[in-house]
């Protein structure tokens, strides 16, 4: 069985940054791509960002230029590094994935994580 488990969440103020990671753990054969997303209080969950397994990279209007996504391959790992951070930031971060697992056969799967909060202050 294939596991996410975001980290590196945490309380930041305005301004500042943080960089998230998502490990993908399990018998993998190949990732597809990976995706951040985010849930404010009250809200609907969010799309944040997006890398393919070739490393092209999309981002939601409201993060690009301040946000970066990678893929470390090898450690089958995600980072989101996030810059210049504004209190409309505050949410849980979710991470998720398309991954092959198993047999490289396979068609892949769709694999979340639990999250991981982000808070900023003003």
């Amino acid at each position: 069985q294939v596991q996410l488990v975001e980290s590196g969440g945490g309380l930041v103020q305005a301004g500042g940054s943080l960089r998230l990671s998502c490990l993908a753990s399990g018998l993998i054969s190949r990732i597809e791509n990976m995706v951040w997303y985010r849930q404010a209080p009250g809200k609907e969950r969010e799309y944040v960002a997006r890398i393919f397994d070739d490393g092209a990279a999309n981002y939601a209007d409201s993060v690009k230029g301040r946000f970066t996504i990678s893929m470390h391959d090898a450690s089958y790992t995600s980072y989101l590094q996030m810059d210049s951070l504004k209190t409309e930031a505050t949410a849980v971060y979710y991470c998720n994935a398309a991954i092959v697992a198993g047999s490289p056969a396979w068609s892949p799967n769709e694999f979340w994580g639990r999250g991981t909060q982000v808070t900023v202050s003003s």
